[in-house]
């Protein structure tokens, strides 16, 4: 059985050694997160286990302790992921080095000396809105006196004639502004081949071999000038990295939902990204976009090939950007998560319906990595990422299975006669006796863990960056408000990634087409037509324990309760009125649009610019091109 070339394998394993050097105890770092994650595993699945044995075991209830054990992992991973972010922030130490001055600030002293792209690979986008934002970027950058070491290309795959004619307007507009201060380049291709991996595999072969660094953005990407120059000069003082990705935020929303998960975003994952950042290394992961490339190396051992068999499983590789990490690991080179830079920013869907179809793409595109699991000569983190991203989605399927099958076997005990006396010679009657206290046990340690990050994260903030958030008071608010929405929220994702997961499995594809981020409303048909059987769902399980189990019906009010108002969640999550009501009397607010003034405004001004010209203006054409090779990866072991 075949693997990755030995001499790859030997470099991995020599640079692995270098980094333990230069990320101090990482070894420890993993091997106390595995210990710590393994025995919370351990005591939550030996507190199910106690609560279902009276009585003896049924398929039933196995198959609920197995599910359980599963589930508590993921949970488990999540919450000392937290915690490990929780004492790095605290401490004010660098995740990577542990040092308490951070490795950026080190570097900041070093003049820029390598070229570097920025690519924006697009697909029927609107125009202004990837005009407003690349324009902010470019000015950003122009500030800092270094945009003549950076080049920005769009790289369309637009489909649509009319958007197609309109992206090519909107550019040569803002080519013309950008004129003698930023060199900017347009590129649309025929086809949409390989979708944004494809494109941007394209332009690797045909100007790849022109740059030393690309950073990728979204067609909603933002990021600071001097944010750039950090990733750049990072780059170039770590000569074993191949791949740095910053820790994007949300922002620039209107609507509830988006107010409630740009609030959530900035109080929670810088914290939990600096976690991650800690036990994961040299063998951090990609999120697409917001990252920094080394181009040589990404052109070498990213190339991506096609999995066996046919979509939605098989055929071209979605979720894309986790492969090319765990390729470029796999070829012996590092891949870091930097959350000492600040200044990178993303938009993101504003409702909670265009949320959940994002996720379905991102369901299909995860649930492909489970066939990567096996692929020969990747790092263990690599595989444990692609286990992780897929568990995001499946444990939602894996809760709702336990719920129901929970739920029947409360029923089936119920109608039951209880049995006092086995087949066998008994003296005493056996006396089935339920077990409260291991049960709030459990719910309390269950509960812990989902909630105490939350805590976590609200502590930091109240210590230092509370004046952002409106004060200490309407923070503390602000996170029982959005605390509140995500135990309602929940119980609806789950309906729909359980769903988005089935579909999956069964058979059923999506197109991947551009995403809705302009924060609409969502009219009550929609909410309605997508969640009405949940709503049902709902009521019919409820009815049913109620009828049966009374006792039940308050431990699943966080299930069912969200579920029987599904369709006005839905609807209310699309309200500007309701998240410009809730900025009026200062909740949800965050710090980044106060100290990103100039990267984040809306830009009016351009899209009013763009929109009276008279005339006609077409995209200068791309310079010439300096071809370079993107060969296709093997992820498949050959047979024997």
């Amino acid at each position: 059985m075949s693997g990755i070339p030995t001499s790859s394998a030997r470099l991995a394993a020599r640079r692995g050694r270098e980094a333990g050097d230069r990320l101090p105890w990482l070894a420890t770092r993993r091997a106390l997160f595995a210990i710590l994650v393994a025995l919370t595993t351990l005591v939550g699945t030996g507190l199910m286990w106690r609560i279902l044995q009276p009585g003896g075991f049924t398929p039933l209830q196995w198959g609920i302790l197995a599910l359980f054990s599963a589930i508590f992992a993921w949970i488990a991973v999540g919450f000392w992921t937290a915690v490990a972010g929780f004492l790095l922030l605290l401490g004010d130490r660098d995740p990577l080095t542990l040092a308490r001055r951070p490795r950026v600030a080190v570097e900041r002293s070093q003049p820029i000396t390598r070229r570097t792209v920025l690519a924006m690979p697009i697909h029927n986008e609107c125009p202004e809105q990837v005009v407003a934002a690349l324009s902010a970027t470019a000015e950003s950058l122009i500030a800092t006196g270094e945009a003549h070491h950076f080049t920005l290309f769009v790289l369309s795959d637009t489909t649509d004639p009319a958007i197609a004619a309109a992206e090519a307007h909107a550019i040569a507009t803002l080519q013309r502004r950008l004129e003698g201060r930023q060199a900017l380049h347009y590129r649309r291709r025929a086809g949409n081949a390989g979708r944004k991996a494809g494109n941007l595999a394209e332009f690797c072969r045909r100007w790849g071999a022109d740059f030393d660094f690309m950073v990728v953005l979204d067609a909603d990407s933002r990021m600071e000038g001097e944010t750039l120059l950090g990733l750049v000069r990072a780059l170039q003082a770590r000569p074993r990295v191949a791949l740095i990705q910053t820790v994007p935020l949300p922002v620039r929303q209107r609507t509830l939902y988006g107010r409630l998960a740009q609030f959530a975003a900035s109080l929670y994952a810088p914290m939990l990204a600096a976690g991650q950042s800690a036990w994961q290394g040299d063998a951090a992961n990609y999120w697409g976009h917001n990252a920094i490339l080394r181009l040589r190396a990404f052109m070498d051992h990213a190339g991506l090939p096609h999995l066996p068999g046919r979509p939605p499983l098989g055929g071209e590789i979605l979720s894309h950007d986790f492969v090319e990490a765990a390729l470029l690991r796999r070829a012996g080179w590092e891949v870091q998560l930097e959350t000492r830079l600040t200044g990178s920013f993303e938009e993101m869907p504003g409702n909670l319906l265009d949320y959940a179809r994002r996720d379905r793409r991102w369901t299909q595109g995860n649930l492909q990595h489970l066939r990567l699991l096996a692929a020969p000569g990747l790092h263990p983190l690599s595989r444990l990422h692609f286990l992780l991203g897929a568990t995001a989605f499946v444990s939602s399927l894996l809760w709702l299975v336990i719920l129901l099958a929970g739920s029947l076997d409360a029923v089936l005990i119920a109608r039951s006669e209880p049995a006092y006396f086995g087949s066998g010679e008994q003296l005493f009657p056996f006396w089935p006796r339920a077990r409260p206290e291991l049960i709030a046990a459990l719910l309390a340690m269950t509960a812990t863990l989902l909630l105490l990050p939350k805590g976590l994260g609200l502590l930091l903030a109240l210590g230092r960056r509370a004046a952002g958030y409106g004060g200490r008071a309407r923070l503390v608010m602000s996170a029982l408000l959005e605390g509140l929405a995500a135990i309602l929220l929940a119980p609806i994702m789950m309906a729909f990634h359980s769903a988005f997961v089935i579909g999956v499995l069964t058979g059923t594809s999506v197109e991947w087409g551009a995403q809705h981020r302009e924060g609409r409303a969502v009219p009550w048909r929609a909410a309605l037509r997508h969640t009405a059987p949940f709503a049902l769902l709902g009521a019919l399980w409820i009815a049913l324990v109620t009828w049966q189990v009374p006792m039940l019906v308050a431990w699943l009010a966080p299930v069912w309760v969200g579920l029987a108002l599904a369709p006005l969640l839905v609807r209310a999550s699309g309200s500007r009125r309701a998240a410009a009501w809730l900025e009026r009397v200062g909740l949800l607010r965050t710090p980044e649009p106060q100290a990103h003034a100039g990267l984040l405004e809306a830009r009016s001004d351009l899209a009013a610019g763009d929109a009276s010209e008279t005339e006609t203006l077409a995209p200068r054409p791309p310079p010439p091109e300096c071809p370079g090779e993107m060969p296709s990866q093997r992820l498949q072991r050959e047979p024997r």
